[in-house]
């Protein structure tokens, strides 16, 4: 293991209609759900991959889904139900479970490689940076990690708009917390998006 730095992966169960919504209109629930079913396979092995430290899966509405038991028992990755209000708070209340280096993704970006961890958990670990972000294409963050439990960086936020990555910013620079940014990445949101998933994944 190269470095020690926690790995959550915030998962939505792959329940037709109530998943990838913005997607339905162009592809269907069901292959709306299975291509969001691919997303979190594709996160957790990457995550798994890079070696980094233990790969958390974090879910939502709770463990149950077959797709995350099934995770359990085939790959090492342990399985906690997300709990808070809004995207923030269970954000944060997964960071918080344990101390040291975490690093936070979700399940849309299926272009985030074993050697972003690597990355990220090199350069908190290496450089004076408290927070690594990876953007995203449309205003959001793909991958936010932190040095310690960092509470500024998720009150407050309008999750779920292009706001997210600014707000941030600023939350980072009222904190007088050091930020970094690596490149920034697409994400799969909406039909104009899955073009670039051609030979990526498999899930039609």
């Amino acid at each position: 293991m190269a470095f020690d730095c926690r790995i959550v992966v915030m998962a939505r169960a792959p329940v037709a209609g109530k998943t990838k919504r913005r997607l339905i209109p162009a592809i269907g629930a069901e292959r709306a759900a299975a291509l969001h079913r691919a997303m979190i396979h594709r996160a957790v092995t990457a995550a798994l991959a890079s070696d980094v430290g233990p790969v958390e899966l974090w879910c939502t509405p709770n463990a149950d889904h077959e797709v995350f038991q099934t995770l359990r028992r085939r790959v090492k990755v342990t399985l906690h139900s997300q709990v808070g209000a809004d995207l923030g708070a269970r954000m944060l209340g997964a960071i918080e479970k344990r101390s040291g280096a975490t690093a936070v993704i979700g399940t849309d970006c299926p272009f985030l490689e074993p050697g972003d961890f690597v990355r990220t958990a090199g350069v908190l670990r290496c450089s004076d940076a408290d927070v690594v972000i990876v953007p995203a294409m449309d205003g959001g963050y793909v991958l936010i990690a932190v040095d310690k439990p960092r509470p500024e960086l998720f009150a407050k936020v309008d999750w779920g708009t292009g706001h997210v990555l600014a707000q941030t910013r600023d939350r980072a620079h009222a904190a007088r917390l050091r930020l970094l940014e690596l490149e920034p990445r697409p994400d799969i949101d909406r039909p104009e998006d899955l073009e670039a998933l051609d030979g990526l994944l498999s899930w039609r």
